[in-house]
């Protein structure tokens, strides 16, 4: 009998906000290999990292960096334009390293698109309107393009808008 593979993978961002001052975002990410968690708290206005916290339950690679030592690197940078690029450099190049990079990520633009949800709220009923409304405002923030499932590229409120 022939050797099947079987693979799947789960992500999962969440975003609370405790108290006016603070945001707490989450991501699990879990697959047939791995499962990882990492939790950011955030401080408003400014949205500085002040505390991480990650924990890997599963994981096939060969060496696990300390993570809470990695993961602290990232204390004090600031939510925004660049921080995937600033996390990027800040940790390390292993296979596990490059996972808590994109899941830090999938924390912040959990934090940005938090302060979208109004603006999502806003938009127009009528569907050309609303293509329109969408259109505007992935243009004038780029970086929502593909941040969500609703502004991925497959999704119909992106349908026919050009990626910035």
């Amino acid at each position: 009998m022939a050797d099947i593979l079987c693979f799947s993978r789960n992500n999962a961002t969440t975003v609370e906000q405790p108290d006016e001052e603070t945001m707490v975002s989450s991501c699990r990410l879990q697959d047939t290999l791995t499962d990882l968690l990492v939790v950011i708290r955030v401080r408003t206005p400014h949205l500085e990292i002040t505390d991480i916290q990650g924990e890997i339950r599963r994981s096939l690679e060969p060496e696990t960096p300390h993570i809470h030592e990695t993961l602290r690197k990232v204390i004090g940078v600031r939510v925004g334009p660049g921080i995937k690029k600033i996390v990027t450099g800040l940790m390390g190049k292993s296979a596990i390293e490059k996972k808590l990079v994109f899941m830090i990520g999938e924390c912040c633009n959990g934090i940005i698109l938090s302060f979208t949800k109004q603006v999502l709220l806003g938009a127009p009923e009528d569907k050309a309107k609303e293509r329109e409304f969408f259109a505007t405002m992935v243009k004038n923030s780029p970086r929502l393009y593909n941040s969500c499932a609703a502004l991925s590229p497959e999704s119909p409120l992106m349908d026919g808008i050009e990626p910035p």
